[in-house]
Parts: C-alpha cells; structure tokens; sequence
C-alpha cells in the first residue's frame, strides 16, 4: 500500500502475535532469550543519553523541556512501558514533561506519543509529510498531562520492522546520515525488532575465502547492489555487478553504525543466516558436495550467466559448516549483538522464496529445517530463526499442510517465529491452524517498491490483527504496538488529518471518509482500485 503504508506502520508493520497459550516450552523459551536480550542493555544513565539524543536530533530547542528516566518492568506491572507526567511544575522557567521508560524505544515512543497526543505534531517519513513539530509550544508552555500521567504499556514483548527486500528497493544508497533519521524514526514509533543486513557480502567475502574461494569467484556471484536481495535468495546471481572491494568494505562500516545505535536505542537487530545459496565455484573447490542447479526464477531469459543459482544440499555435512562459520564471523565482527536470525529472502537464508524445492517430500523438507536451524545454532546456541511465511502465500500450490507443517515443525518448539507477511491481505493463520502452534507476527505488506496505485484495507489493518487473536482456537497474543483495541478509523482519521495538514479543516475529513469508503478500503488482495463517478461506487479491477 504505497500511500496507505506509513500512516499505520506504527500500528501493524510492527504487530506481534507471540506465545502459543497452550504450549509452555514455547513460553518457557522465549522467557529466557527475553531474559539474555534484557541482560545486555546498558547502564540507564548510558540508555537515558541514548533516548535524550533522539530528542537532541528531533526538537534541540525543548532539550531541558524533558526528563527522562529508565525503569524496572516492576513500575510497568512486569511489561515494557512508557509513563508520560508532569516534572518540576513550578520552575521559573515553567513545567517539564518527565517520560519515564524501561528502554530508550519506550522513553522515545513515550516522546512521540506525548508531542501527538497533547501537541499535535506529526512524524512519519517525508513522503507522508516528514517532521511536522510548528504545533509543538515553546519550551515553558508545554501542556501539562492530567492528574498522575498515563501510563502505556506494550502489549507483546517486540515490535519488528522491515521486508527483507527494502534493503535494495529502498536502503542500498544510504549513508549514515540517513540511517540516523531511519534509526530514530524506529524508536519513535516503538520499534525494537528491525531487521539488520548491511555488510552482510563482507561477510561472506571472508567465510568463503576460508573454503578456498577468491574475490573473483564472488564477483558472479554477488548482484550488483540495488539487486543483492534477490542475489541473496537465490533468484539470480552477478546481475549488476561485480561488487568493489571498497563497496564491501563501505558497507562493514556502515552496518556496525548501525548496529551500535540499535543496540544504544535497546532494539535487538534481527541478522541473515545460511540456507544453502552457494557460489558456482564451491562445486569445484567442493566436487564431492552435494550441490544442485536451481532452476529459472522471472526474467533473465534461461542466461547461465545470470539466472539458476547453486544450491548446497542440507544433508551435505558442508552445509552445517559454512552455515556455522557465517554465524560465527557475524559475532567476530559485531559482537554478541543478537540471538535472532532471519531465515528469509535478502539474508541468504530463504532457499525456497519463490523457488520450489525440488521434492514435496515433507522429510526432505524437513531435513531442511533441521538444517537450517543446526546451522544457527552451533554458530549461537540461544539462536532463534525468524522465518518469512511469503513462500506459503507465493507457491501456495506446493505448500499444502504436509509440507507447511514439515517445515515449521523441523525446529525445537520455541526456536521459530514466523512472519506472516502479507497477513493484511492473505493471512495465513487463517488457512494454517495458526502456524500449526508456532508463533508468528501478523505483518502487512504496504509498497511492493512502491509499485502499486493508491490502494489499502483500511479495516482490514486496524481489525485483522485483533480477529486473528480472538479467533477460534486462536493460540496466540498479538497487540497494536501500544494499543490493545480495534482503532476507530473515523476518529481517527479525523485526527489524522489535522496533524498531518497543521489544523482541522472539513474538506481535508471529508475526503480522507471519501478515501477511507473507496481505495484505501479495496478487498481483493492486489488490485487496481478506482473511483467510478458516473455510477457512485468502487471499481476493483485484478491485477495482472
């Protein structure tokens, strides 16, 4: 939903439906990885800097206009919190906001909740009007919150960010000064599980050059970097390339930036794992390993050059090796940073996202699976792989429930978190009992690349995730980052629009309900959605 997309990221981008009630050893898991991930966050006074730099970067002018202040889960009824109340009312100098949190993503999402809500600010990206803060009064009047403040807490215990394929589609130029924007906006809009993959071809440079294969050999292997994404999932390989060493090295750089202020920030960054995605040259270097040829992906026409990538078979003892050495050179390089991996296109580790394998046989895939995981976790023991739920949804004709269900199963119960992707659109829970008991984060897909027209489910975004975790037989919990309710759209809207355009003005209502009734409210999953005047409703044409 190019349009749609940015008014509710904050709401469902970063929805997560989590812990099966029925099954304690999923529980029980995700407690204690919770519990290692809390044990690495900072000092508070480090955190707190943290959390007052982002204002620092936002609003320097209001800096001594907050207090900030990290605290126990024990303040918050043992969850994650923000408290937004009154500080120090009868300064000369006039009332501070104290904004109290038990991260830096809390205290920053309290931050923007207190400038929304009591300001009128608007903060989204800059095709959705950027940084709107004129609203904002000058430092001494702010507006003061009633009686003892609010209290906010988040209802699941991660809010996740990103589709994989954004790395090319959207991120590939960026320097750090736009990184920095990007991290900050995260932390204002709650999110503490974003997907990390910067540098990740360095990193492969240095794992394969210890199986014995040269830069050269990677040049046709790499894509160029606007199509590394899909040169990571194994749709193509070269296109666009070869790669600089100063590009891959640029890169490295960059992503430790990046890691160093997530971590700051108390997010956890999600890093790319191993599925079997091999160089040509691993073959010879490797002739008695089982590597096969994938076949044709979309569009390379059949060229050998470009198109039918290597796959390393996951019965292959090499498989575990190179899957473990790429773990290993991500916590050598970064630190101990995550126990959290993506098992998804753009992070090498997505064999089969709109590639099928090539049996249905549930125990190869399987096999798979088990593979997969193994490999994450002789390289990080406490590692869990979070898993993109696409190819269910892209190859629904092979994955029926025997191989679903192979698939999802093939890891230790606790050790999996599926993405169900395009959940606003073609939820997959719905048609899989609910993942067959594994967790999963109901996600909506808002842009395709910003290919797609003006079109959105408007009540299928502020209902469906709701409706997934009262539904029957439901075993999940799920939140809208910090709401727990269905969002009443009209109200909504209504407020909205006055944030987002500087004041409330009939006209701009009316047309936002016009856009709510018609294409921001489309139902037929991806479609060209119009406004037909001369008959007064809603045309929905198929997309081819």
């Amino acid at each position: 939903m190019s349009n749609l997309g940015p008014l509710f990221l904050y709401w469902v981008l970063t929805l997560l439906l989590f812990l099966p009630l029925s099954s304690s050893s999923h529980s029980e898991a995700i407690k204690a990885l919770l519990s290692r991930l809390d044990a690495r966050r900072a000092a508070p006074s480090v955190q707190e800097s943290a959390a007052k730099a982002v204002l620092r970067r936002m609003l320097p002018t209001h800096l001594d206009s907050f207090q900030f202040e990290i605290v126990s889960k024990d303040v918050c009824r043992g969850k994650n919190c923000f408290w937004i109340s009154n500080y120090n009312v009868s300064s000369k100098n006039g009332p501070k906001i104290m904004i109290k949190g038990t991260t830096p993503v809390e205290i920053a999402s309290g931050l923007h909740w207190y400038i929304k809500y009591w300001c009128g600010a608007h903060v989204s990206w800059d095709k959705t009007g950027g940084i709107q803060i004129a609203s904002i009064p000058k430092p001494g009047s702010l507006p003061l919150v009633k009686d003892e403040g609010v209290m906010i807490q988040r209802p699941v215990p991660w809010n996740y960010y990103q589709n994989v394929v954004t790395s090319s589609y959207s991120y590939v130029w960026w320097d750090w000064e736009r990184w920095e924007k990007e991290i900050d906006w995260m932390a204002l809009q709650g999110v503490n599980l974003p997907l990390a993959f910067n540098g990740q071809e360095a990193i492969w440079q240095k794992v394969f050059t210890d199986f014995n294969i040269r830069k050269k050999d990677l040049d046709g292997f790499f894509g160029g970097p606007a199509f590394l994404a899909w040169a990571c999932m194994g749709n193509l390989h070269g296109w666009g390339g070869p790669l600089s060493q100063n590009w891959l090295d640029q890169q490295l750089v960059l992503q430790k930036q990046i890691l160093s202020r997530m971590l700051e920030l108390g997010m956890t960054p999600v890093l790319p794992s191993f599925s079997g995605n091999v160089p040509e040259a691993l073959k010879k270097t490797f002739p008695s390993a089982n590597i096969t040829r994938l076949g044709e992906w979309n569009t390379i026409d059949n060229n050998p050059r470009w198109c039918c990538t290597y796959l390393l078979d996951p019965s292959d003892p090499l498989f575990i090796q190179i899957g473990k050495a790429f773990i290993k050179q991500q916590i050598k390089e970064y630190g101990d940073v995550t126990d959290i991996y993506n098992c998804e296109p753009g992070s090498n580790s997505d064999t089969f996202n709109e590639n099928s394998p090539p049996t249905n046989d549930p125990a190869y895939i399987s096999s798979l699976g088990a593979a997969i995981y193994k490999a994450m976790s002789q390289g990080d023991k406490d590692s869990v792989w979070l898993m993109q739920g696409w190819l269910f949804y892209s190859d629904a004709g092979f994955w029926k429930p025997p191989q679903i269900k192979a698939l999802l199963h093939s890891v230790p119960f606790g050790k999996m978190v599926v993405l169900d992707l395009f959940a606003d659109a073609k939820p997959i829970w719905r048609t899989s009992s609910q993942f067959y008991g594994t967790p999963y984060i109901w996600c909506m897909l808002h842009n395709f690349g910003g290919n797609i027209e003006m079109y959105g489910i408007l009540d299928a975004v502020s209902s469906g995730p709701v409706d997934a975790r009262v539904s029957k037989n439901s075993t999940m919990v799920l939140g809208l980052a910090f709401r727990s309710e269905k969002v009443q759209l009209v109200e909504w809207l209504k407020t909205y629009s006055s944030r987002r355009y500087g004041k409330a003005v009939h006209h701009v209502e009316a047309a936002w309900e016009i856009l709510y009734r018609t294409i921001y409210n489309c139902t037929d999953g991806i479609a060209v959605c119009f406004w037909d005047k001369s008959i007064g409703h809603v045309i929905l044409e198929e997309s081819e």
